[in-house]
């Protein structure tokens, strides 16, 4: 995936987000949303830790920012265990995975981030290590060569991924807990800002926790990130809490708008729409339109308008949507029809 790193609104982690980890909830009680994952998770740790085992391999995916690594954590310190942290593009050859792999102890957490993007050689050294605990070793080369097994340690693999469609059948049944994170609702989001608030050590009326939560696209990090902006213009004002006047003044000022859209996002839709009557119009035409990058449109910008209902993909192209023109104030639903009759 292409990176956003200029946007605010990036789902991406950012230099500014480093000091993040004092916002992260340690225990399943304190984490806000996601209520089926926390319910199943808090059942099978229950029980491995009744049954004095390892929790089953844990894979997580879904977009970036709804706190992927945050329940990582969450799971070393519920198992009463250490927790090792590394990522897929981390773990270049197959002696670098060996080498983390022998030196976890019992019951220890693993975590790698990334993990659709391990090298395949590294991949496969990981199936008898989940599988059986093992470590498959070749010594020697050509006939002489042969395979050892060194027995590992028993512990928990935790996979987190954006794309879980990219990772092999083969690595991905030998995760025993599968959970799919979803993006938060406004009142899920206004908890967390609320929250995150209170261990910053800011006052905020809740109407203005409500306002940040409703412009940060259904993603924790987007809305603990405005939070801190919004905070800056609130001491650039001498408040001493922030409000919802101030909280609309500092998003507005940040042009994001009350959908959480920024000014790339709405010039790709208003280029779609004034240059291309809503289109359908092809993803390198609109890059070159725009400016843009056509896979840091594909990967970036336009997941977002599309789960908005903004644009939708058709094999003519992209096209924009009736909710596109009504969010822009423009009468465009003639356009719109006329258009499908023509596909049709």
């Amino acid at each position: 995936m292409q990176d956003d790193q200029g946007r605010i609104i990036s789902a991406q982690e950012l230099i500014d987000d480093e000091n993040e980890n004092i916002l992260r909830p340690k225990q399943l009680t304190e984490y806000i949303g996601q209520e089926k994952i926390k319910n199943n998770l808090s059942i099978f740790m229950h029980s491995a830790k009744k049954r004095g085992e390892c929790l089953d391999h844990v894979l997580l995916y879904g977009p970036p920012g709804l706190g992927k690594t945050t329940l990582s954590h969450i799971i070393a310190n519920e198992m009463q265990a250490e927790i090792r942290m590394t990522s897929g593009p981390a773990i270049e050859k197959a002696g670098d995975l060996a080498a983390i792999l022998s030196n976890l102890q019992t019951g220890d957490v693993l975590f790698i981030d990334e993990i659709h993007r391990l090298n395949h050689n590294v991949e496969e050294m990981l199936y008898p290590a989940m599988e059986d605990f093992g470590l498959d070793m070749v010594l020697g080369k050509g006939p002489s060569a042969r395979t050892i097994r060194i027995p590992l340690k028993k512990f928990t693999l935790v996979g987190a991924t954006t794309k879980a469609g990219m990772l092999g059948s083969p690595l991905r049944d030998r995760f025993g807990v599968i959970c799919r994170l979803e993006l938060y609702n406004p009142q899920e989001l206004g908890q967390i800002v609320l929250r995150s608030a209170k261990i910053l050590g800011i006052e905020i009326d809740a109407d203005a926790g409500k306002e940040i939560a409703s412009r940060s696209r259904g993603t924790p990090r987007i809305a603990n990130r405005l939070l801190k902006r919004v905070r800056d213009f609130a001491q650039y004002e001498n408040s001493d809490k922030i409000t919802l006047k101030i909280a609309k003044k500092a998003l507005t000022s940040l042009e994001i708008d009350e959908l959480g859209l920024d000014n790339i996002d709405l010039n790709i839709l208003r280029c779609m729409i004034e240059k291309f009557n809503g289109g359908p119009v092809g993803l390198d035409t609109l890059a070159a339109i725009t400016g843009e990058d056509a896979i840091t449109i594909e990967d970036v910008y336009e997941p977002y308008l599309l789960q908005l209902g903004f644009i939708s993909r058709t094999p003519r192209g992209r096209v924009c949507t009736q909710l596109a023109y009504k969010h822009l104030g423009l009468g465009g639903d003639y356009i719109y029809n006329d258009m499908f009759k023509e596909e049709n």
